[in-house]
C-alpha cells in the first residue's frame, strides 16, 4: 500500500512559455534542483525539480498544438510546498528577485508562511504546515 502522507507521491505538472527561464528562476529563488531536462532548443518537453525538502514538480512548455498536457493553461497554478526553513527561503526568494505576493507571517494555524508569484504567474506558497 502506498503512504498519502508521504509528499513525495504528488508532482504537480507545470507549462511555461520560457519553461529555460521558468526552471533557472526555481532553482535560483526556491531551491529546487533540476534533476533532469530534455530539451530540443528552446523547447523543454519535460524537465524534473527536486525540492530539497522532499519531492518535486514536472514541467514543460506549453504547446498549444501539443498534448493535453501541453496545452494546458500557463500561469494558472498555486502550489503550496512544505519547508521547515520558511525565514531562509523568503529571503533566497526575495534575493532572487521573487514577486512576494504575501509576506512572511506567523499564522493562526501554527505555520510561518510566505507566497511569491513564479514569472509567469503561477503563486508559490511556502510554509511550515503539513497538514492534519
Amino acid at each position: 500500500m502506498t503512504d498519502a502522507t508521504n509528499p513525495k507521491q504528488i508532482w504537480p505538472c507545470l507549462n511555461y512559455r520560457d519553461a529555460l527561464a521558468a526552471i533557472t528562476f526555481l532553482n535560483e529563488a526556491f531551491g529546487f534542483e533540476t534533476t533532469t531536462c530534455h530539451a530540443d532548443g528552446e523547447v523543454v518537453q519535460h524537465a524534473e525539480l527536486r525540492f530539497p525538502e522532499g519531492g518535486g514538480v514536472m514541467l514543460g512548455s506549453h504547446d498549444p498544438d501539443g498534448n493535453e498536457f501541453k496545452q494546458l493553461p500557463v500561469g494558472g497554478a498555486c502550489l503550496y510546498v512544505v519547508t521547515d526553513e520558511p525565514d531562509a527561503l523568503f529571503q533566497r526568494a526575495v534575493g532572487a528577485g521573487a514577486e512576494v505576493v504575501r509576506p512572511l507571517t506567523d499564522q493562526d494555524y501554527g505555520s510561518r508562511e510566505f507566497a511569491c508569484r513564479d514569472l509567469e504567474g503561477n503563486i508559490w506558497s511556502f510554509g511550515t504546515y503539513r497538514g492534519e
